[in-house]
């Protein structure tokens, strides 16, 4: 199944982008932290590299992701050049308050009131850049909302004579690449519910959990990994969690099964998954690997 999502907000926002860009003195790329290459926006690498601005990414949600694949990620981005890259929870204060200080590492002549500190926030939806910046703010200036694509518009927002922040909307890029990647989008809540079937993103779900974490399927749902298969799943928790079709005999409720475990995944009750490692993105077939589209970036000048 070929996953696809481009609203048509986001071609306008994807001007704009190019537009703020060139007065941005670092871009702040926020992430999913459980799949940070397949959440990163190969469209935000592309204007960066155009303006040669420094990179902050922001692993969020890294409470929910597997620590030691979280750890790889780190290790794998900060060996780029002119990035930093680091895990946090924009839910926790604590941790978003460092955010402007390792922006200021990244621009250090840009620190005083005519020289203020200018933040392009980025990022595709869903990913937690609404939470980042009402947290950096200390007040609401962003919508949050459990659904992609609540932020529409750019914004400005003045911290302090010192920093600035420009939001932007949440952009996908026009064309998935890799199958894959559309799959643990979908999963992880990134991509509209109208682009997907939820009982064949779950199926696939599953398969990658059995292959990577079967111990917590086990401990949630109270069923056996060895010799089962990624249906088998599904099937195991519709029997588990009562999940029938009412007037089908007895028929087991897969699509609700399926909306369980995407659930469950998605708030971090099955634990902590990360869906993609350094290994894994390297192990594609040269021809699968994660690139944008020609011509993706026309409008960056």
């Amino acid at each position: 199944m070929a996953i696809q999502w481009f609203p048509g907000h986001m071609t306008s926002a994807k001007k704009k982008a190019a537009e703020t860009l060139a007065v941005a003195d670092v871009v702040v790329e926020v992430v999913d932290a459980r799949l940070p290459a397949a959440s990163s926006n190969p469209m935000i690498h592309e204007l960066r590299a155009f303006r040669q601005r420094p990179f902050l990414k922001l692993l969020n949600k890294a409470d929910l992701a597997d620590p030691a694949a979280t750890k790889a990620w780190l290790d794998y981005f900060n060996a780029q050049p002119n990035t930093k890259a680091v895990a946090i929870s924009c839910k926790k204060a604590g941790e978003v308050a460092r955010v402007p200080s390792l922006c200021q590492q990244l621009a250090p002549h840009r620190d005083s009131a005519l020289k203020p500190l200018r933040l392009m926030i980025m990022g595709i939806p869903n990913v937690g850049k609404s939470t980042l910046l009402n947290a950096l703010a200390k007040k609401k200036v962003a919508k949050v909302g459990d659904e992609p694509a609540v932020t529409k518009s750019q914004q400005r927002i003045d911290i302090s004579p010192r920093l600035t922040l420009y939001d932007t909307p949440g952009m996908m890029w026009p064309k998935i690449g890799h199958p894959e990647d559309g799959l643990m989008l979908a999963a992880s809540h990134a991509i509209g519910v109208n682009a997907y079937i939820d009982e064949e993103v779950a199926t696939w779900l599953a398969g990658s959990l059995l292959a990577q974490y079967p111990a917590l399927l086990a401990a949630r749902y109270g069923l056996k990994p060895d010799g089962m298969d990624a249906p088998g799943v599904l099937e195991t928790v519709a029997k588990k969690r009562g999940c029938l079709i009412k007037g089908r005999g007895g028929e087991l409720d897969l699509e609700k099964a399926a909306g369980i475990l995407l659930t469950d995944y998605r708030s971090g009750t099955l634990g902590r998954i990360s869906l993609e490692t350094p290994a894994s993105r390297a192990a594609r077939p040269a021809a699968e690997a994660f690139a944008p589209p020609p011509g993706d970036v026309a409008d960056a000048g």
